[in-house]
Order: structure tokens, then sequence, then C-alpha cells
């Protein structure tokens, strides 16, 4: 069996920047980055957090740095205790040479607009996160979340994606990164919205009943073409792309 020549020095940054995205037509580029064990589970105790260790804390903002818009789940935001986007001096520098704002916006996709108001993740946050609701979404969560967040209305019962992220794109996003959790990812391949999968796996094994990185209807297979594989203590991090 052949096996690949090892690279000595890759550099983080570009091997995620360094790669064209163009938007589709009428949205913009959606990449899920996600996390799972070797065996396939994506939590510890509820959280994916723990799962990557040092390695994923040092590619995670690599890859959110990509982003014009952060995009998660509200349930996602409450298990993993979110808080605004942050992005490290070195990472600003480069997207704002790229003609991106300096840190990437986060928008929470919520039917019941189950949020507090007062989570950190609104008053600190350098732009206003955006709420991805639908118009049958309670007034009087709407009215409470109005003040610190832009609430963006598609679908009713339950969010259409399509229009979302259409929505989005006319804020000017080009590059949307999608942290799931599994159930929002499932809506986006049940839709045929994933581009590109950034699939960090730790050299862990925990069985259980912990859910797989997508699920929701079955969909058509989405045919990915493998872009990269690097390593660092075990962590093996993924990239493919549409094929």
């Amino acid at each position: 069996m052949l096996l690949p020549e090892p690279a000595d020095d890759v550099a983080i940054d570009r091997a995620y920047a360094e790669v064209d995205r163009p938007p589709p037509p009428g949205r913009p580029w959606v990449l899920v980055n996600m996390v799972t064990t070797s065996d396939g589970g994506t939590s510890i105790d509820g959280r994916s957090g723990p799962l990557g260790g040092p390695p994923d804390r040092k590619v995670f903002p690599t890859i959110r740095a990509v982003a014009d818009v952060v995009l998660a789940a509200a349930g996602t935001v409450r298990a993993e205790s979110y808080g605004p986007p942050r992005t490290p001096e070195h990472l600003r520098a480069q997207r704002v040479a790229r003609g991106q704002a300096e840190v990437p916006r986060l928008a929470i996709v919520t039917s019941s607009l189950d949020l507090d108001p007062s989570l950190e993740l609104f008053p600190a946050a350098e732009t206003p996160p955006l709420i991805v609701t639908t118009a049958d979404a309670p007034a009087d969560r709407r009215r409470a979340l109005e003040p610190v967040a832009q609430l963006v209305t598609a679908g009713s019962g339950r969010v259409e994606l399509p229009d979302a992220l259409a929505q989005i794109g006319d804020t000017g996003a080009r590059v949307v990164v999608a942290e799931g959790g599994p159930s929002l990812n499932g809506q986006l391949l049940a839709a045929d919205l994933v581009d590109e999968l950034c699939l960090t796996v730790a050299p862990l094994a925990i069985g259980g009943a912990s859910a797989r990185i997508a699920h929701g209807p079955d969909t058509a297979p989405l045919e990915l073409s493998l872009a990269h594989v690097l390593e660092e203590d075990g962590v093996l991090f993924l990239r493919y792309g549409r094929r």
C-alpha cells in the first residue's frame, strides 16, 4: 500500500484560507464544520468541546476565520455556551486583506426564539447577531430579542433554510460556516445546501447514543472529494468539497 509523503510544515491558516469558495447562485457558500470521535460520536455529556483537545482548539478559529457568518442552531448555542465569535489578531489582518470584517457574524437558527437576551453573546458581539426564525415565532420573545439582534424571518412553522441563506447572502455574506448541531446539518443536507465539509476526528471511542454529525430525513448521497488531511497528536483534520 502506498502512503502519502507527509508535509513537514503546514501553514494551517493557508490550508483553509487559500481555497476558492465561489457563492452558488442565490446564496453563500456553506461549509459544515464538525468534530467527531473515531466511532462517530459528536458529544460527551452533551458537549462537543472536549472532543478535539488542543489541536482542535488551534484549527477551529482558523476555520471560523474564513466565514462571513457562523451559523448554529439555538440548542448548540445553549449547550456549548456560545459567546460572540472571536478572531486572533493575525487572522483579523488576513480577513481585512480579503475584504471581510475583522470578525464573523453569528447567526442563530431557532423557530421558538428560546434564547435569553441577556446572554453574553449579545452585548459582547462586535456586530449584533442574526437570529433566523419563523413568521409565527412567539411575539413576546421576538420583542425581547429585537433590541439585541437582527431578526430574519424565513418560513412558517419551521425555518426554511434556502430562504434563510438567501437573506444572509443579502447582508453581504459570501461564506457561511455551519457548526450544527446534527439536526441543522441534516436539514442543510436535505436541502442540498452543503458545499464543503471540515471534519475533525478525535482518537476516541465513546459508544453510547451520541448523534452522528448529521441526522434527519433520508437524502440522496452527497458525493464529496477529499481535499486535504492534516494530523496533530492523533487528531485528524479532513476537508472535503462537493464533487
